[in-house]
């Protein structure tokens, strides 16, 4: 098991660090504190006069651009973070970096319980973390 999970972390690794800078930077940008909107800002958003959305559409008035810097990047850093700049083979690798988290929770976890109980058996002083 040690084996598998020291090779399969090599690789996964990167994706997982990549998975998680993009994921805060996606967040970042989405919750920058920002001021508060021109007027002029305001009236560009507005919908024009006698504007009804269709029965059926989830319809949302046009954001309010303010002083965040990373807002016009939200978009790309959600498409890189869900992999599907990458088509179906960066879905795929995110998909798998998923379920490599999983397995390398597990994994660890398994193999420290199996650390700390053969540690316990040959009588070793009884710590949580050790050398």
């Amino acid at each position: 098991m040690r084996k598998w999970h020291r090779w399969l972390s090599v690789f996964f690794g990167v994706i997982m660090i990549w998975v998680a800078v993009t994921g805060l930077l996606h967040y970042a940008a989405v919750w920058w504190p920002s001021g508060e909107p021109t007027a002029e800002a305001v009236a560009a958003a507005a919908p024009p006069p006698g504007f009804k959305c269709p029965e059926g559409w989830r319809c949302r008035p046009p954001s309010v651009e303010t002083d965040n810097p990373l807002r016009p990047y939200l978009g790309l850093f959600h498409h890189l973070h869900s992999g599907s700049e990458g088509g179906v083979w960066g879905e795929i690798i995110v998909m798998l970096s998923g379920l490599a988290l999983m397995f390398f929770t597990v994994s660890g976890l398994w193999m420290y319980i199996r650390m700390w109980s053969d540690r316990k058996r040959r009588g070793a002083k009884n710590r949580w973390f050790w050398k």
